[in-house]
């Protein structure tokens, strides 16, 4: 593959105030190192989302050596994971452990960006006990991504408990009914709890993305 067939978005960030990531899923280990070829050591980390371990391993040590990977997410940190700055700010909630890797690619996502998260998990409403335990420390933060499959409730019940802003992350954990995530996405979208912001299935780098939006709007 030819450094033609790739075009980055260099300007992205100037647009936008975020930086382009890299899709790795449907592309060939050959696209995804003429990408790392393309990119520059000084222009800060590069996410790489939906790596797998394959891919990763598939890739050339030289390239390996300078990627931070996290198999649970399967994201990559490429020029190592940046150091944070300040407190967490944004709260990231699993409803179970099977939403934790949505949950942590958001958190991989904003490390990027150096914002620290503050992560709870394991407190989906089946036993409401476990997130009323954690209300006051979810008070407190500027952003709240929520995880959860299944029937999706959790995000409807965190954004009737917290000031901030509530980001419902669906996930494409349930059977059945639960369609790979489609109940718990319409759960997110028909909820009467106001100002809840929703994004598609499994999409932790866009929930991710919201709250960086907001964090900057609220820093001035």
């Amino acid at each position: 593959m030819s450094a033609c067939d790739i075009r980055l978005d260099r300007q992205r960030r100037a647009r936008l105030g975020l930086d382009e990531a890299v899709l790795c899923g449907a592309k060939s280990v050959a696209q995804i190192v003429a990408i790392l070829d393309q990119t520059r050591a000084d222009s800060g980390p590069l996410l790489l989302t939906r790596l797998s371990e394959e891919q990763f391993r598939s890739l050339p040590e030289h390239h390996r050596a300078v990627i931070d990977y996290d198999p649970v997410s399967r994201t990559g940190i490429c020029r190592g994971e940046p150091l944070y700055d300040g407190e967490a700010k944004v709260a990231i909630v699993t409803a179970g452990s099977s939403d934790v890797p949505a949950g942590r690619e958001a958190a991989r996502t904003l490390a990027c960006y150096r914002y620290a998260t503050d992560e709870i998990c394991d407190v989906g409403v089946a036993g409401l006990w476990r997130l009323l335990e954690h209300v006051e420390r979810l008070r407190s933060k500027v952003a709240v991504i929520v995880a959860a499959g299944m029937d999706g409730a959790l995000p409807s019940v965190v954004a009737g408990l917290v000031p901030g802003a509530v980001i419902a992350l669906p996930t494409s954990v349930g059977y059945g009914v639960g369609q790979g995530g489609h109940a718990a996405l319409n759960t997110a979208l028909s909820s009467c709890a106001p100002g809840l912001v929703v994004v598609n299935i499994d999409n932790g780098y866009g929930a991710a993305c919201a709250a960086v939006r907001v964090l900057r709007q609220c820093s001035g």
